[in-house]
């Protein structure tokens, strides 16, 4: 069975991908555009994601190894940096986070994901906003009766498409801002 969904908020992936487990389906595969693979199981799972930025190829399988010798399965990931994902049989320790100290590195790592995310939702809004508003439509204001409507609503499509960086800020912002709250929560004072 494939599903197709979109998330940018990482613990909220981790839950539907938790509540698919409870429905009996196990994640096999995950793509990078958001389309996931399940198969029926009659086995119980749990599912972690951890973010990790780039890592070296030696670094990534003594990664892979530490999670792997605690008897997690990699689903998803690669070591150029990103969500990586984590699967095994539900019993005994089901969290990969055991202490405060880790915990806290990875809420610091998810701020930082969000961040570059952020800066470049910015960025894009700089470039595409910066000598021209939403409507780009010459006299579109000062049209009047039929052609004024027919203008906006053809217009508006893409409106919404450049819209697009602004709700990257909004997203992101609000994403980097929930993991700076619990990073706070876990760092040493």
């Amino acid at each position: 069975m494939k599903k197709i969904n979109m998330f940018f908020d990482i613990e909220k992936e981790e839950k539907w991908l938790n509540e698919q487990l409870e429905k009996g389906y196990r994640c096999k595969n995950i793509s990078g555009f958001g389309v996931y693979t399940f198969q029926e199981s009659n086995e119980r799972y749990v599912v972690r994601l951890d973010y990790q930025d780039y890592l070296t190829k030696k670094k990534f399988q003594e990664y892979k190894a530490i999670y792997e010798d605690f008897g997690w399965a990699h689903i998803a990931g690669w070591r150029s940096g990103g969500i990586q994902y984590w699967q095994k049989q539900k019993g005994g320790q089901s969290e990969i986070f055991s202490d405060r100290q880790s915990k806290g590195n990875y809420y610091k790592r998810l701020m930082s994901y969000s961040f570059w995310f952020l800066m470049l939702g910015l960025f894009l809004y700089y470039l595409m906003y910066k000598d021209s508003g939403l409507y780009l439509t010459e006299g579109l204001w000062d049209m009047e009766g039929t052609l004024f409507w027919k203008a906006l609503i053809f217009e508006t499509p893409f409106v919404l498409l450049r819209s697009f960086p602004i709700f990257m800020v909004i997203l992101f912002g609000t994403s980097f801002y929930k993991a700076y709250r619990k990073y706070s929560m876990y760092k040493d004072s």
